[in-house]
C-alpha cells in the first residue's frame, strides 16, 4: 500500500541536521521502512511552511503507516504530520467498478 507522509521538521531536528549537514536522512528512513516490511519510493525536502519533508512509501498495511508516523512524531523529528493513502491506477479502476455496483443497488431518498 502506498502512502504519502508529510510534515515539518521540529527545531530539534533542524538543529541536528545543521550540525551534520552531509547526513543522508533517506538512509535512516529506508532502514525504518525495511523494519516493517516497507520500502521508500521517494523522499523530497519541502521548504514551504518551514523546513519539511514529503515521502512516498510502500508498506504492507495501514497500521505500518500509522506506526511510522508515531515514531517520527514521538522522537521529536516532525510535527504537523499528515499521512495520506495513495491509490494506484489499478486500485482506482477497482474503486470505480465498486462504485458502479453500489450505484446500481442504491435507492436515493424519495424514490
Amino acid at each position: 500500500m502506498h502512502f504519502c507522509l508529510t510534515g515539518q521538521y521540529t527545531p530539534q531536528a533542524v538543529k541536528g541536521m545543521i550540525s551534520n549537514p552531509t547526513a543522508n536522512r533517506a538512509e535512516a528512513v529506508k532502514k525504518m521502512l525495511e523494519s516493517v516490511g516497507g520500502k521508500l519510493i521517494a523522499m523530497y525536502g519541502m521548504p514551504a511552511e518551514g523546513p519539511g519533508v514529503l515521502t512516498i512509501v510502500d508498506v504492507p498495511d495501514p497500521g505500518a503507516a500509522a506506526a511510522l508516523s508515531a515514531v517520527v512524531i514521538g522522537e521529536g523529528v516532525l510535527h504537523n504530520v499528515k499521512v495520506l493513502r495513495l491509490l494506484t491506477m489499478e486500485e482506482v479502476v477497482h474503486v470505480r467498478q465498486t462504485a458502479a455496483k453500489a450505484k446500481a443497488a442504491y435507492v436515493p431518498p424519495g424514490h
